[in-house]
This record gives C-alpha cells, structure tokens and sequence, in this order.
C-alpha cells in the first residue's frame, strides 16, 4: 500500500476515482497500522523492562499513520492550493518522510517483540532445567508424580513456544537444527519417566542409574542447542564449524573451475588444488570403510586419480591462458574446464551410489529387529549371558548404521538433509548404549514390569529412528534426481510453438503487478492444495500405482500454476498457463480412466460412489480444457481467462484431494492394495511441516507430542496409583 502511495503518477488532472483510490490507500494505512500499534501497546504493558522503548516506537508509527492519512485526505483538495494545507499532490517528499518514519517505527516494533519471544523461550527453558534438577534428586514415587506433572506442563509450553519460533525462521539449516533438537525432547521426555521410575524402583541398580543419566544429559544438550538457535549464539563466543560434505565441496569446485571461463585471474591455481585435496581426503571415508564394497572402493580411487590428473592439465592450459590469449588455447580451456567438471560429476555419482546401496542394505537387513526381540526376551528370562551375547550384536548394528549416517551425510545434497543425517548418527550413538543399560537392568530383575516398560521405549525409540531413515533415503536419493527443491518438474510444461501451431500467432503475455495481486488469494489457495495431494500421495505403499502417478503429475502441474500467479516458475506467459491447463485436464481424464478400471475390481455396494466420482472428474477436466482452448483478445479478456483456468484447476484439485484416500480406502476394503496405506512416521510429518520442503512456508509447525504429553500427564497420578 505504501508502495502504491509513493509510486502513483502525478498527473495534471485527476479523476474523481484515482482520487478516492488514493484516500482509502491511505485510511488504509492507518487502519492498518492502528491495529498493529494496539498489539505492540498490549505487549509494551506485559512486558514493563521494555515498556518505554516499546512504547516509544508504537508512537511513532501511529504518528507515520495518521500523517499518510492526512497527505491523502481528499478533502484538503477542496482547498485552493494557497491555502496552507499540504497534500500528497502539492509535496510528495511528505509521504515520503511519513512513510520512511513509519517503516523505521514498525521494524523497531518487531525487532522489539522478538527479544520479548526470545526471552520467553529462556525462561520457559529455565523452568524446565530448575524442575529437571528436582527430579534429578527424587526419592519417592509420590514425590516423583507431582514435579513430573508440574515437568510435563511446562515441557508443553517449552514445545508451544519452540513450535512457534520454529515456523518463523528463515533459515532452513537452523529450522532443521530446530527440529532435530525437539524431536530429541519429544522421545527423551518419554525416555525421561520410564527411566526414573525404573531407578526409583531399583535403586541400587547401576545399569538403571547410568541409563537415567544418559536421558538427563541428552535432554539437557537438546535444550541448550534450542536457545543457541534461538539466540543466534555459541557458548564461550564459538564458532560453530560447518562439517564440509562432498557434496557441497564438488559444488563450490566445480563454480571456481567454470569461473575460469569469464575469468583467469580471480582466483590462484594453490587455491584449486588445496579444494580439491579436501574433497579427496573426505572419499577416504568411503575408500577406509570397512562397509564400502570392493568395486566401490576400486571405482572411487581410479576416479579420485583421474581428478587430479584432470586439473593438472586444466592448470597447465590455464596457466598458457594467462599469457597469451588465443583463440587455441581458450578452446583448450574450455576441454579441460569440461573434463574436469565431468570428472567431478562421475565422483559424485559414485560416492552417492555408494552410500545410498549401503544404507539400503543395511535397512533392509535389520528391518526384522531380531536383535531387540532376543534382548527383550533373554532380559525377562534373567540370562545375563544372552543378554551380553546380544548387546555385543547391537553395538556393531550400532557401528553400522553410524558409518551408514556418516557417509549419507557426505551425499545429502542440502544442508537440512546433511543435519538430518548428524541428528540420525547421534540418536543411534546415544539410544544403543541405553538399550544396552535398559537390558541389563532388565536381567538383573526380570520380574519388574517397570524395567521391561523401560527397555520397551528405547526399543522403540531405535526402531522409530531405522523407519525415519528409510524416509531420509527416500529424501536424499530424491535430491539426487532433481526430484526436490523447488517442485518437481512435469515432462509435458509447454513450449511455446512447439505443441500448437497457432501459438505462434499469439503474443505472449506476462501477468502485471496489480494482476498477480488480485489472483494471489486462488493462487495460494491452489499451493495448499497441491500439498495436501502430496501428503496423500505419499501415504500409498505403492507409489507405482496408475492412480499415484496421475495424481503426483497433476499435482506437480497445479504447483507450476500457482508459480506462475507469483511470477515465477518456469509457466512465463499466459500462453503457457493455458497449455499446462490442457495437459492437467488430459492427465485429469488418464486418472478418471485409472478409477474405472478400479471400480471393476471393488464390490459392486462401492462401484455406484467411485464411477460417479470418476464422472464428476471427466466433466471438470472437460470444462478446463475447453477454457484453456477458448479465444482471449485483449487484457482483460485475458486476465478472466487466466483467473478462471486457475479456478477450475483449484476445483479438480479439491476432487483429487478427496478422490485419492477414497480410493486407498476401497483397495483396503477389498483387499486389493496389500496394504497400501501406512502411517506416516513422525519425522515424515516434522519434515514436511518445517520445511525440509521447501514449498510450504504457509503450514504452520505442529509442537511435538504435545496432545499425547498432555494426555500423559493428565492421567499421570492414576496410572501411578495403579
């Protein structure tokens, strides 16, 4: 709005509309900076250490307000201009001025209102720590049962508070460390009670008391990692040292060596070699593991060799370069900048191929959990000796699925993914000690139903973590595909010329600023869709399934749509609006094919609802079509075509969205699926709603566990009693 005000034109005449347009921008304003104002005076009187300054800057800003009201007021103008009252139109440097004083105050506001955040966030955490430390030192049940409502309270409102900051951080790296660290409290304040209970019960046990504390110091690492990402700070002024991936190391190489091409001076050949020394010394990870396989092993040092032959030349022709700029030797250049690169490429590809057939394996070998069994088993039997035996195979499972991590980091693709995969390392390094003491424990008192409770939530607290791996192989091999980041990208997105000759006597036409604006309401409402599509999606066991890849397709085009309502994506023009339409009604009609052939396979009480649902889906695919085939002239006619192929696709998508858990529920019904839906594990849904995904900043992030806390620590003082 401000904008709009700074940016109008000034004209000698004025109608009456442009003028009344302008007034109500500018009530606008002040309307809106009225409301504003009132919250931060709300949070001013809340918070008196910062009263003043807060209240100072709400001032201002109400001030800003109503000098943009006064500017724009109409009824000055009925004024002669020598009249001392000023206007937007007799002195623009004023609204200008107001505007400046206005963004300045607000921007005081919110820096304000984040200190007030952040320090809630410190004393919410302060009161965990203070009631951690009481059931520290705990010796009764009686006792234990009232601090730990009073711990699981206030772990509620530690996760309200955490959820929130979560959501509005920008930088994805710090939302994923943010992550990590409730998803650590969220298990740990389980882990916490079974564990206390289980020492209160045994005290004398050693085993019982080194797994407490094992719970105790995690949850305390976790808690400080939130305030270190919330404070933007590392203890004792740190730096916090970034581990360097392979990944990210070819990345950064590859963009100094076809920088040579623009050019040869901005960077030394020491500096090449040392990057590409560091980028060696990390394959070693894979060439010394014990767990990478020979070929492997063979292919990444021949390729490592190659590498450095590569450069050699590319220095060596560089160097030539330097001195005498030939026609010759750019060409030589240019050979050598492409060998290197697709070295570089192929060393990639190996490493990734790598570690993805290892991590694979691995989660296929201990999808059985045969180790935790035996160690529940041989624990209630007491046989100290089994249990010795089976905790020695947990720990080299452990030492396994650690090198696994380890070497997944170093082809992750994404910063988030690469502190997905530290997050994995440490839960398997600190979760397998514990199940080790919780086992012992349980040996040691194979009558105690606590000790088995116990080493039941570490159990699972291990296989929860095997499952979110599968899901993180998924991410990273998905990255690795071009499959991730910005949406994926359909096969058919249109060409202008290419799939219709009439385009080439068409003009095409880009939306304008006002334009986007009007439509950016259906626009978002058409993102939020494509999102619930992909959840549903993504809920199928069979994601080769006909009726999966129509709706991920359409999905992926609706995305490319909304794109375009923002002015971005690869949909540039109308034209190209109008093409993606016709291909996401072709697809519509492909998945209204797929739902027919369902219906032969449900029972016939089912068949009536999903041929309907298929028909209603072929008329809405129909009308879309013949919308994005109709004639526009002009812009208008061309805005209202736009705004209606947006809302009939929003429309299918609504259908869709409804159309595919019907489906999965027949399947199921009928037997038919073999089980195609499967629950959703928690990382997968933390994930998708901090961002790992990049494409729904919109979603809100849900606290962790919360419901599930609070109803644990409601019934806290019965199940206790019982």
């Amino acid at each position: 709005q401000i904008t709009t005000l700074i940016n109008h034109k000034d004209k000698p005449k004025r109608s009456d509309k442009t003028l009344q347009a302008i007034q109500r921008v500018g009530q606008a304003v002040n309307l809106a900076v009225g409301r504003f104002v009132t919250v931060g005076e709300a949070i001013a009187n809340e918070n008196h250490e910062l009263k003043e300054e807060m209240s100072v800057a709400c001032i201002e800003a109400r001030r800003a307000g109503e000098t943009i009201a006064q500017l724009t007021d109409v009824a000055n103008l009925d004024h002669p201009e020598s009249d001392s009252h000023i206007t937007i139109f007799t002195d623009k440097t004023g609204v200008v001025k107001a505007a400046r004083l206005l963004l300045s105050s607000v921007t005081k506001v919110l820096v304000l209102a984040d200190r007030i955040v952040i320090k809630q966030i410190i004393t919410s955490r302060n009161k965990v720590l203070a009631t951690m430390e009481q059931l520290e030192k705990v010796s009764s049940f009686q006792e234990f049962v009232q601090i730990f409502s009073q711990f699981g309270n206030e772990m509620v409102e530690f996760a309200h508070l955490t959820g929130d900051r979560q959501n509005d951080l920008k930088d994805e790296k710090k939302k994923a460390r943010m992550a990590a660290s409730r998803a650590v409290l969220e298990k740990c304040t389980m882990m916490l009670l079974t564990a206390s209970k289980t020492c209160l019960r045994h005290p004398d046990c050693e085993s019982a008391r080194i797994n407490k504390d094992g719970v105790f110091h995690r949850m305390r690492l976790a808690l400080e990692q939130v305030i270190e990402i919330v404070t933007d700070s590392r203890p004792n002024g740190e730096n916090e040292m970034a581990p360097i991936s392979i990944y990210s190391g070819i990345k950064e190489f590859k963009n100094k060596v076809e920088g040579l091409r623009e050019n040869l001076y901005f960077l030394s050949k020491e500096n090449l070699s040392t990057m590409l020394e560091v980028i060696l010394e990390h394959t070693e990870d894979f060439t010394d593991s014990a767990y990478t396989s020979h070929e492997h092993r063979e292919h990444i040092l021949e390729l490592s060799k190659q590498a450095k032959m590569e450069l050699e030349q590319l220095v060596s022709v560089w160097m030539q370069a330097q001195n005498q700029k030939t026609k010759d030797l750019m060409e030589d250049l240019e050979v050598a900048i492409l060998k290197t690169c697709q070295c570089m490429n192929e060393l990639k590809r190996e490493v990734h191929s790598a570690a993805t057939s290892l991590a694979a394996d691995l989660l296929k070998y201990h999808t059985d959990h045969m180790v935790l069994k035996a160690l529940k088993i041989t624990g209630v039997e007491g046989n100290l000796e089994a249990v010795a035996e089976y905790t020695c195979k947990l720990s080299e499972q452990k030492e396994q699925l650690v090198e696994m991590c380890r070497l997944l980091r170093h082809v992750s693709g994404t910063e988030p993914l690469e502190i997905t995969c530290i997050h994995a390392e440490d839960t398997f390094q600190v979760t397998g000690p514990q199940i080790i003491s919780a086992a012992e424990t349980l040996a040691l008192h194979p009558s105690s139903k606590i000790a088995k409770e116990n080493l039941e939530v570490f159990c699972e607290a291990w296989e929860s973590q095997l499952s979110d791996m599968s899901l993180l192989l998924r991410e990273i091999n998905d990255v690795f595909e071009g499959r991730r980041g910005e949406k994926r990208v359909y096969l058919s997105l249109p060409r202008p010329g290419k799939h219709n000759a009439n385009l080439k006597a068409l003009k095409p036409v880009k939306l304008d600023t006002e334009e986007q604006a009007k439509i950016a309401k259906l626009g978002l409402e058409l993102h939020l869709l494509t999102s619930d599509v992909d959840s549903e999606t993504e809920k199928w066991q069979d994601q080769e399934n006909e009726i999966v890849q129509h709706g991920q397709g359409m999905s992926s085009m609706a995305y490319s749509m909304y794109l375009f309502t923002r002015g971005e994506g690869l949909l540039k023009t109308t034209q190209d609006l109008f093409h993606q339409a016709e291909i996401f009604a072709t697809e519509g009609t492909k998945l209204a094919s797929a739902l027919h052939a369902l219906s032969d396979q449900v029972r016939d009480d089912d068949k009536p609802l999903l041929l309907l649902e298929a028909e209603k889906l072929i008329s809405m695919c129909k009308q879309l079509q013949a919308t994005a085939k109709a004639s526009a002239q002009g812009k208008s006619a061309t805005f209202t075509k736009v705004d209606a192929c947006i809302l009939k696709t929003r429309n299918v998508m609504t259908l869709l969205c409804q159309l595919l858990p019907l489906c999965c529920k027949l399947l199921r019904k009928n037997k038919a699926g073999n089980g195609c839906l499967k629950p959703a594990p928690p990382w997968k849904e933390d994930r998708i709603r901090t961002g790992t995904n990049a494409r729904t900043p919109e979603r809100r992030v849900d606290t962790f566990g919360i419901k599930s806390l609070e109803n644990h620590v409601t019934n806290m003082t019965f199940l206790e009693s019982k």
